[in-house]
């Protein structure tokens, strides 16, 4: 969430912000709350300070010996006034707050204004796409007999895909080879993680409570599955007071992900593009906060650094602010090319969230010489996605015999196979 204090001394300014991301910020609703905050704890003060000042004058009359019954009625009604006035201080409080929790975060400055990924900017492109002298088939012609949509469907409905033999082993290859990259090569922290969390774990990283529709939850059990990894790995530092020296924190997981996919109104239903259950490969860093947005362009490159090595040609697009996730202060989106639809598609989001999830989550540091603290600021990023990875592998390096050729780097995770 965003510092409580903007909405206090910089409410306009805050509302023209949010504005740049097509969000209208009840900006009267807020006035009033706040008015209603500050009278109230104005009186829950003056009767606190009414009952410690006579609560002390009868304990002096009771040390001078008088008969101090006459005021212990007084100070029965300033209890009962002060605990109504607190109750309605927590209620005005609990009100503000459920509002700020459905206000999305700032964008930085560098955010290109827009509504749409029409007006997503591109930043850097990396290879060509490929040439073929053949019509290029999609993932899912390619990998027929692998593939198995129909026997997923009797297990879980639509949505869905089994994975067979060689398709099966390709799909572990690549959540291998993206872990030993991250682990080996940029010093990520190897995380297993919990696949269910509780409400609050899902709060902290901004899925709750705008977002209850598109998660599924366990039928008896106050218990939600993730999303994406970056759920559990971010709320590691939950709650907690971090020192200088354990700055920054780079964790990585693999981990199934679980979405309802409720807003995609049918889109991409066709293959392992959008699907209720997929794998990723998560990126988290929390940081100091004047260190984050180095960090995003070190958590981009990482990812990046997975398509190089698989040879698959992508682009780095920066989101609009009207793409952007509701969390992210800014986004890069990492686009693979994708033959079978002879266009780049997401593999991967890499996003700096600043303190947005750390106030939620109470994340915060001690600086070095110890004075006070301040919310971290925390980054995640996809890498990758390994269903989408296993997709551009297939489509990428196919040929006319609907062969497909095994990049170099997944040859060891693969028995040294040179194609499927």
């Amino acid at each position: 969430m965003l510092d409580p204090n903007r909405f206090r001394r910089e409410l306009d300014e805050t509302a023209s912000a949010l504005a740049r991301r097509f969000f209208d910020l009840d900006v009267d609703a807020i006035r009033r709350l706040e008015a209603d905050r500050r009278d109230l704890q104005t009186r829950v003060e003056a009767l606190r300070n009414q009952r410690n000042v006579r609560s002390r004058a009868i304990g002096k009359a009771k040390a001078a010996g008088e008969d101090v019954r006459p005021r212990l009625g007084d100070i029965s009604r300033l209890g009962e006034e002060l605990e109504a006035a607190e109750q309605g201080l927590g209620e005005v409080r609990d009100r503000l707050d459920a509002m700020l929790l459905e206000v999305p975060n700032l964008p930085h400055p560098s955010v290109p204004a827009g509504r749409t990924e029409a007006e997503n900017l591109e930043v850097r492109q990396w290879g060509a796409p490929p040439r073929f002298d053949f019509e290029p088939r999609d993932h899912v012609e390619l990998g027929s007999g692998g593939m198995d949509f129909d026997t997923a469907a009797r297990l879980s409905g639509s949505r869905f895909v089994t994975l067979f033999g060689p398709m099966a082993r390709l799909h572990r290859a690549l959540a291998q080879f993206m872990l030993d990259l991250h682990v080996r090569e940029h010093g990520y922290l190897e995380v297993y993680t919990p696949y269910l969390v509780h409400p609050k774990t899902m709060q902290g990283t901004g899925q709750l409570p705008k977002f209850e529709q598109d998660l599924f939850s366990v039928a008896g059990h106050d218990l939600r599955l993730i999303p994406t990894a970056e759920v559990p790995l971010t709320n590691i530092v939950r709650e907690r007071i971090l020192d200088a020296d354990e700055l920054p924190m780079k964790f990585v997981a693999h981990t199934p992900c679980f979405r309802s996919e409720a807003g995609s109104h049918g889109r991409d239903t066709r293959g392992m593009l959008r699907q209720h259950q997929f794998d990723k490969v998560e990126l988290v860093h929390v940081v100091r906060p004047d260190d984050s947005y180095d960090a995003l362009e070190e958590l981009t490159t990482h990812a990046e650094a997975v398509l190089q090595r698989l040879e698959l040609p992508y682009r780095v697009v920066v989101l609009s602010t009207g793409d952007m996730g509701f969390a992210a202060a800014k986004t890069y989106d990492l686009e693979v090319w994708l033959p079978g639809q002879q266009r780049y598609r997401e593999i991967s989001s890499c996003s700096n969230c600043e303190s947005f999830q750390a106030r939620r989550m109470r994340a915060r540091w001690r600086g070095p010489q110890g004075r006070g603290t301040e919310p971290v600021h925390t980054l995640n990023g996809s890498g990758l996605a390994v269903g989408r990875a296993l997709i551009a592998v297939l489509e990428n390096f196919q040929d006319a015999s609907g062969r497909v050729r095994i990049p170099d780097a997944l040859r060891p995770f693969m028995d040294g196979a040179e194609s499927l």
